[in-house]
């Protein structure tokens, strides 16, 4: 299946891997909470903000993705989530997984 939508940014058409990749990052960079007609929606990443940086807190962070990446976004099974820094230091996640017609995904979403 194909999926298309509009870049947030530019406005431009876009198309699976970067739909699904958008939905990803306003998935996970929405708190629990905030959104007034579904309060359910987003993840708790806004909640280990001030964590120490450690395995306990990459564990967390790891956790709290897949648990909402599983609920709100359906096209895509994850196998794999890596929590690491970029070139500037910014902690950045990194995922691989399959989408619903079984071919590969990979993304990579910025923390911050």
């Amino acid at each position: 299946m194909t999926y298309s939508g509009f870049d947030r940014q530019t406005g431009m058409t876009i198309s699976d891997d970067a739909h699904i990749t958008q939905s990803m990052y306003d998935i996970l960079h929405t708190p629990i909470g905030s959104r007034v007609m579904r309060r359910e929606y987003g993840s708790l990443l806004s909640e280990l903000i001030d964590e120490p940086d450690n395995k306990a807190t990459c564990l967390k962070v790891m956790s709290a993705c897949y648990m909402a990446l599983m609920r709100w976004e359906p096209r895509i099974s994850l196998q794999r989530i890596e929590v690491k820094p970029d070139e500037n230091n910014v902690p950045t996640l990194y995922f691989q997984g399959t989408k619903t017609d079984n071919q590969p995904f990979t993304a990579e979403i910025p923390r911050g």
